[in-house]
């Protein structure tokens, strides 16, 4: 029997929920590009016909039913070629996410996803229906096969480990071995999320290397629906060896990455692997007859090479993220409440580079196009169409944030305003006044005055947006979410909340890199203006200057915040297991001082869920998310720790500080 050697393709396709006819049109032209490349064997990513984010629209028989003419449509365009595409699959009684394998022009069968993403921002169990392993069926009409099967394609055996699957301790590629499997192809919808990518090529080199065989990932790309964004990356290995790795977090509809896999050699290296268990008897379910064109052998090509730091990946995800939101939302740029402090001052940065990354990949026509045509001829004149700033000054405003926001704007090139919101302030101040029968005070009356201001900054924003058919984006990060440091209405106010999923001690340490570093190789210069913003001590700017207000002494130092964070939501940990690890991560503080912050945390904490779950749709950047509707679910009302608090309070070393830092409770 010859051992071919197959160009094997992997496409990262940028799908959007139920867009049939857009969906429909990326894949054929991936699967066009597949055949003028000289693709032989062709993988697609998870549930691409449909959109991964489908939701509860999963459980409409009228969603399952498009799908499957969609694929019907997509069938003859294969002619040639094999190609893996992914789509729900009703069979008695049960949904299951399955991917079929097209093969010259008719449908061969399709495999179904034997493990199911159930944890974080993946809720599976929810729309479909394990398969059960070893299982098969046939659906009609057409007894087409669906299951667990092993494909005969003209020779080489080819099986599917379908995104979860891959990642569970017995995957279905170790019985597939046993079956004499040549070929893994890996469709998948795995999210964004920082250092993500390290693991997944892990996974696509040890199963290659553990099972002796070809492996194809698969991924989608952009911001599909809204929260998650999808960063590709697609993966060619054989035998242990990475052949090609696409690219990530691209602008592009589609990318597709090929390699040639030397079946000799993952033959012979299978031949080695003394300690499995095989069935030879095993014949695969479905034989199909194909013609593999068996290109001669190349050198590997080299492999991108460029650093994924931290900092890159959250610019380029963020940079996507914004882009596929304003034009799948078919918005008209973006509106900013500028407040010349570091959340608003990132997100206006972030637009900015969305502007430069997608013109850089996508050229200046290509650009425009597919934000819908709307952007004027003059590339010079799109940042003032894409980002409006306004700086809204109250009577506790200093000439220092608003140089920094002007500053900042102007070396960006986005349309600059400064209101002054100081009438309505006072008149609603004294609406206020009239019903209590008595002046509003500071000594009094704090927290009410802080969020007047706050909440009086939003209408006119909401209405410029209206006005120009843009999405005005709220600006409150990640730490100010975990414990409610932001006025409802107010700075919370917003279609898309870039933002909430990020730290704000990295936010800080991202904006000092872009002032500074920068990454030239991206087209990502220095912004040196940030530097009127990073040199202040973060300040949401609402007392009376006298006061000298800054959010880490409302609050507790940013990276105490964040590290507690960790411990309490990510780890699970109780109050006093928190106490006990804060005092290691955090050297240089009193004990009774990290005692009564972490009191302080638990108690914001859980009087402030209301607040999580009402913030405007977050992208999902790290897999420790708080966004209650896609990561970090906890109740709206709860015992609040309260009996563990007192605990911790009653071991004589709390520190004497306020509990009740301003607007924790609107």
């Amino acid at each position: 029997m010859s051992s071919p050697r197959i160009r094997a393709g992997a496409a990262c396709l940028n799908q959007t929920p139920l867009d049939w006819p857009g969906n429909t049109r990326r894949i054929l032209q991936a699967i066009t590009g597949a055949r003028a490349a000289g693709i032989d064997l062709l993988c697609l990513p998870e549930l691409c016909i449909t959109g991964y984010g489908c939701e509860d629209a999963f459980l409409s028989p009228a969603v399952i039913e498009r799908a499957w003419q969609a694929l019907q449509e997509i069938a003859p365009q294969t002619s040639g070629l094999a190609v893996a595409v992914g789509l729900p699959i009703f069979h008695r009684g049960g949904v299951y996410n399955a991917a079929a394998l097209l093969v010259d022009g008719r449908i061969t069968g399709l495999a179904a996803k034997q493990n199911l993403a159930g944890d974080g921002l993946h809720y599976e169990p929810r729309w479909f229906k394990p398969w059960p392993k070893g299982t098969t069926a046939r659906i009609e009409p057409g007894g087409i096969p669906l299951g667990d099967l092993l494909f005969d394609l003209g020779g080489v055996r080819l099986g599917f480990e379908i995104c979860e699957d891959a990642w569970v301790p017995d995957p279905p590629g170790i019985d597939l071995a046993r079956r004499g499997l040549d070929i893994i192809l890996n469709p998948s919808a795995s999210h964004f999320a920082f250092g993500k990518q390290q693991v997944r090529k892990g996974f696509v080199l040890d199963n290659s290397r553990a099972l002796g065989a070809g492996y194809i990932y698969a991924n989608l790309v952009g911001n599909e629906a809204g929260r998650s964004v999808y960063d590709g990356g697609a993966m060619i290995a054989a035998g242990g060896r990475l052949l090609a790795e696409g690219p990530r977090l691209f602008f592009h509809d589609f990318h597709l990455t090929s390699a040639v896999i030397d079946l000799s050699r993952t033959r012979s290296l299978q031949s080695r692997i003394v300690s499995r268990d095989l069935d030879p008897g095993h014949a695969p379910e479905v034989a199909i007859p194909f013609s593999f064109a068996h290109p001669a052998p190349q050198p590997s090509a080299p492999l991108p090479t460029p650093e994924w730091t931290k900092e890159r990946e959250f610019t380029h995800a963020v940079a996507l993220g914004l882009f596929d939101y304003l034009r799948k939302s078919r918005s008209r740029g973006f509106v900013l409440s500028l407040s010349g402090g570091a959340d608003s001052g990132a997100i206006a940065c972030l637009v900015s580079l969305m502007q430069r990354i997608g013109t850089a990949e996508l050229g200046e026509a290509g650009f425009r196009e597919k934000l819908g045509g709307w952007l004027g001829p003059d590339p010079a004149s799109w940042m003032k169409t894409l980002l409006v700033c306004v700086y809204q000054a109250s009577e506790n405003s200093g000439p220092v944030t608003e140089e920094a926001a002007r500053g900042l704007a102007e070396a960006i090139g986005a349309e600059f305003h400064r209101w002054d919101i100081g009438d309505f302030v006072r008149g609603y101040s004294g609406l206020a006044a009239s019903a209590l029968g008595r002046e509003l005070s500071w000594e009094q009356d704090d927290v009410a005055l802080q969020n007047i201001q706050a909440r009086v900054r939003a209408p006119g924003v909401w209405m410029l947006a209206n006005l120009r058919g843009a999405l005005l984006v709220s600006t409150s990060n990640r730490s100010e979410a975990a414990v409610g440091y932001a006025t409802m209405d107010g700075d919370t106010c917003g279609g898309l909340s870039p933002i909430a999923g990020i730290d704000k001690a990295f936010l800080r340490h991202w904006l000092r890199w872009l002032e500074l570093t920068g990454c030239p190789a991206d087209g990502i210069d220095p912004i040196p203006v940030l530097s009127r913003i990073n040199q202040q001590a973060p300040t949401a700017e609402l007392r009376p200057s006298s006061r000298h207000q800054t959010d880490e002494d409302d609050l507790m130092p940013y990276p105490v915040l964040d590290a507690i964070e960790r411990f309490a939501i990510r780890d699970k940990l109780p109050p006093a297991a928190v106490f006990e690890a804060i005092q290691v991560d955090c050297p240089g503080h009193e004990a009774p001082r990290l005692l009564a912050w972490v009191v302080r945390f638990f108690r914001l904490w859980s009087r402030n869920q209301w607040k999580r779950e009402r913030y405007a749709p977050s992208f999902h950047l790290d897999d420790e998310n708080l966004d209650p509707k896609t990561w970090c679910r906890f109740p709206i009302l709860s015992g609040g720790f309260e009996e563990e608090l007192r605990d911790l309070e009653g071991s004589g070393q709390l520190h004497q500080l306020a509990l009740d830092p301003a607007r924790d409770l609107d």
